[in-house]
């Protein structure tokens, strides 16, 4: 995992979108965002650490509740502006533990529900 930053391509406000799948089944887990920071101490410890945009703040995931990721693999795509990190994940994401799959919202009525990915792609 060899990622020169000063090649990565931040956005205006310093921050990078990444992409976080399980290494396992390749299952999207999250879009993130990172800063240099945050992409630095990923690269040093081999644990995700975010930026939270609404708490303006470097984000170590896991630190409270111990669901840390273990990082596999970091890549850039070929803009240099998304990095996409594999992982292993200590448990399920608390948002989507029943089902891991995307959620759609399901009209103007605010309810959410789960979309199995037979029903996306079928």
């Amino acid at each position: 995992m060899t990622i020169a930053i000063a090649e990565i391509k931040f956005d205006e406000q310093g921050l990078l979108p990444v992409i976080v799948q399980d290494a396992n089944t390749l299952q999207v887990l999250t879009l993130a965002y990172m800063n240099a920071e945050s992409l630095r101490r990923t690269l040093e410890t081999n644990e995700t650490w975010f930026w939270s945009r609404s708490r303006s703040s470097l984000w170590h995931k896991g630190e409270i509740f111990g669901n840390k990721q273990r990082v596999v693999d970091v890549t850039v795509d070929c803009d240099h502006d998304a990095i996409r990190i594999l992982l292993y994940p200590k448990a399920q994401p608390v948002t989507l533990a029943r089902n891991p799959a995307f959620t759609t919202n399901s009209g103007c009525t605010g309810e959410w529900r789960i979309r199995k990915p037979r029903q996306i792609w079928a």
